[in-house]
């Protein structure tokens, strides 16, 4: 049995390394592609990127009810990487913005599966208990893929040009698809996948039932956590972008390879945080974790103005490793906290989902903007202020979520039933 679990853990390390090339499309390479190869300017790429993100905020909440209630997750995700795929490599084929932009509203919109599929199939496999950790190795895993493709496209478009990245894209999806039907169907358990806390280390059994969805939106906590994760999401997408734009303006013909030099930096410097995080999330607390993400992502905004050297904007881009690593690994915990024993796990991670998705793609049309009326150093310098105010607020407002705090106010009771009520206030500590 414990090797069989072994099995299963590295098939779920494999599809989060082949997944990471996918699950954001072109991602950053997109804006140097248009500026360079289209010679488009930067309110256009801004307004095509912005597009984009919106019909993945319209996705977002749909997926995570579908991954809920299905109990072919695997095959979904399978689709929307062969759906991301297509419509990445259908964007050299076109030219005129509509064209354009359509590609990456399909990639985008089918991308929304990936986030709740991959951290359903993760808690429908370990539970609760081993949740943290499975989270900080998904990302790790997750950081290597993104540092690996990176390395390789870079190398690549160095010689071959930036086209190489669309079929960097296809051969990492064909992979992905591997991986994902790879995974054992019996290994998952499809309550437990969405939150639902049967059968679980020693906590009494609740009701096989999803509770009221009315309930995700009185939760208090919930609601602060979303309008921390849309304030970071709108601080942290437009960097990333504007510092390969940068670094294509100094230098065109290096344009794609130092940007993959600047992934790969932020990667690497992923893969131990997320591991740290995952590891110690249950004894550290989830609150300290995430404003300390917030924290280096103002100070990260703050610094790129200092200078265009390459060899600056790509050390200053290490911060980025720190913040979205403690990001990515922290943000279903926070969730699964919040959504124990409800049966809507991934439909929360998908509304807050479709909430930063909302303050993702206002930053990268707002940057662009605030980049053509004041330049580079005006943007960075007003997204490091809203990571600012960001953080102000959540220090202030956000309660602690983890299992052992007292009182656990975080959690949405399963309001199904009087019984369902009555098994999580037997979980919760006296006040």
């Amino acid at each position: 049995m414990r090797q069989a679990e072994k099995s299963v853990g590295r098939r779920l390390d494999a599809l989060n390394f082949f997944l990471a090339d996918v699950r954001d499309g072109l991602g950053p390479y997109l804006a140097i592609y248009l500026l360079t190869e289209r010679k488009w300017d930067e309110a256009r790429i801004g307004a095509v990127m912005s597009l984009a993100m919106l019909a993945g905020i319209l996705a977002q909440t749909p997926a995570g009810a579908l991954i809920d209630r299905s109990r072919a997750k695997r095959g979904w995700m399978a689709a929307a990487a062969i759906g991301v795929t297509g419509a990445c490599l259908a964007l050299p084929l076109v030219d005129q913005f509509p064209f354009v932009a359509a590609t990456q509203v399909v990639a985008h919109a089918a991308g929304s599966i990936f986030a709740p599929g991959v951290a359903a199939l993760s808690l429908g496999i370990v539970g609760f208990g081993a949740f943290a950790g499975r989270v900080g190795r998904n990302e790790a895993f997750n950081h290597a893929g993104n540092a690996t493709a990176a390395a390789i496209a870079g190398i690549s478009a160095y010689f071959y040009g930036p086209v190489t990245v669309f079929w960097l894209i296809g051969a990492m999806a064909l992979a992905s698809v591997a991986a994902t039907l790879s995974i054992p169907r019996e290994a998952i358990d499809d309550d437990i996948a969405r939150g639902l806390a049967h059968r679980d280390g020693d906590e009494p059994a609740s009701p096989d039932q999803p509770s009221g969805y009315q309930a995700l939106l009185t939760c208090r906590p919930l609601l602060i956590f979303a309008v921390a994760t849309v304030m970071f999401h709108f601080a942290n997408a437009a960097m990333l972008p504007l510092v390969g734009q940068k670094l294509a303006l100094v230098n065109r013909n290096l344009g794609t390879t130092l940007m993959s030099v600047c992934i790969i930096a932020a990667q690497i410097v992923m893969i131990p945080v997320a591991m740290i995080v995952g590891r110690n999330a249950d004894s550290w607390g989830r609150k300290p974790i995430f404003a300390a993400a917030l924290a280096v992502l103002a100070l990260r905004g703050a610094l790129y103005p200092i200078s265009d050297n390459p060899y600056w904007l790509v050390s200053v881009q290490l911060l980025d490793g720190v913040g979205a690593g403690i990001f990515g690994a922290l943000f279903p915990l926070v969730v699964a906290d919040l959504t124990h024993g409800t049966g809507h796990f991934n439909v929360s991670q998908g509304a807050i989902a479709t909430a930063t998705g909302v303050g993702a793609a206002l930053s990268t049309g707002v940057a662009g903007f605030i980049v053509v009326k004041a330049g580079y150093d005006a943007a960075f310098f007003s997204l490091a202020a809203i990571a600012a105010i960001g953080l102000g607020l959540f220090a202030a407002m956000m309660p602690e979520t983890k299992p052992t705090a007292a009182p656990y106010q975080g959690r949405i009771p399963n309001t199904s039933n009087e019984s369902a009520a009555r098994v999580i206030s037997a979980r919760e500590p006296a006040r």
